[in-house]
């Protein structure tokens, strides 16, 4: 009987061969997880690029700490919003970096009318980020804090009259002189704003403590003055006289002292483009300009 035959370990292996569907699925493996990497930066620098490009200040609630404090003391649950009468306050979205999930108010879609008699928010809050009286190691701003308590005209003629305010908000401006209605000499007639606005508003004739449509409530004004008529604190905001470089008489929009930067002056005005608008955190200076 012959001895069977020896292997020779010199004889090279075949070589395992890939195949095209193979290839393909790797192919498409690694173009999903480029493009999964590509989403996870996009989204890291989605929260990263507002905080380096500091951008654009938002008008926070009435009663709101300083913004390092505030974004500090803020656990962003959501409270403030569910009280709001009017649905003016809302949470940051994914593109306010440090400020995801923070109160803030676009005056010029839903301003702060005081429909609660700001309390129902500042009750509500949980930390303290919304307080009607600081504690005593968060400094009031230079500017920032008002020469008296705000009157509230909802409350006229009530033993109490006055808002618990002690910082404002912000300062009203008149960003677009040209523009203004009253500036023009000219007057207004019928909504303040367009057909599809959703904005309300508490209007004391109407009802004192529910808030209507601000395009259910038209006016007529010989001279616009919605800014100062529809403002809710009583003195903060005034038509001047002043002479124009025709030798004309006019009247424009003034904020005074007692401008706590609600909005409402910016969500009233009929413009396309409102000429009065709120700088969000901006102080009062002794000579009555903002900072």
């Amino acid at each position: 009987m012959s001895a069977p035959e020896s292997k020779n370990p010199a004889t090279p292996r075949a070589k395992p061969v890939i195949s095209a569907e193979k290839g393909r699925r790797a192919r498409r493996k690694f173009i999903r997880s480029v493009m999964l990497l590509a989403g996870i930066i996009g989204a890291s620098l989605a929260g990263i690029l507002p905080v380096l490009q500091a951008g654009v200040k938002r008008l926070r609630p009435p009663g709101a700490l300083d913004e390092k404090d505030f974004l500090a003391s803020c656990i962003k649950c959501g409270q403030c919003v569910q009280v709001c009468p009017v649905s003016a306050i809302r949470l940051g979205d994914l593109d306010e970096g440090v400020g995801i999930g923070v109160p803030y108010i676009t005056a010029r879609e839903q301003a702060c009318d005081f429909s609660c008699d700001a309390v129902q928010y500042i009750l509500a809050c949980p930390t303290g980020a919304l307080t009607y009286t600081k504690p005593g190691f968060f400094p009031v701003r230079e500017g920032a804090g008002l020469s008296s308590l705000p009157i509230l005209k909802a409350r006229a003629g009530e033993p109490e009259p006055a808002l618990n305010l002690k910082e404002r908000m912000g300062l009203a401006r008149l960003t677009r002189p040209e523009a203004c209605l009253a500036v023009q000499g000219k007057g207004f007639s019928g909504s303040a704003r367009e057909t599809t606005f959703k904005g309300r508003m508490r209007y004391m004739e109407v009802d004192r403590w529910k808030p209507i449509p601000v395009i259910d409530h038209p006016y007529e004004r010989e001279l616009c003055d919605l800014c100062v008529t529809e403002c809710p604190i009583e003195d903060a905001i005034a038509l001047e006289p002043f002479t124009d470089a025709d030798g004309n008489q006019r009247f424009r929009p003034v904020a005074r002292e007692q401008c706590v930067g609600c909005g409402v002056c910016e969500m009233i005005c009929p413009l396309e483009f409102p000429a009065i608008e709120i700088e969000s955190r901006a102080v009062w200076e002794m000579n009555g300009e903002g900072a």
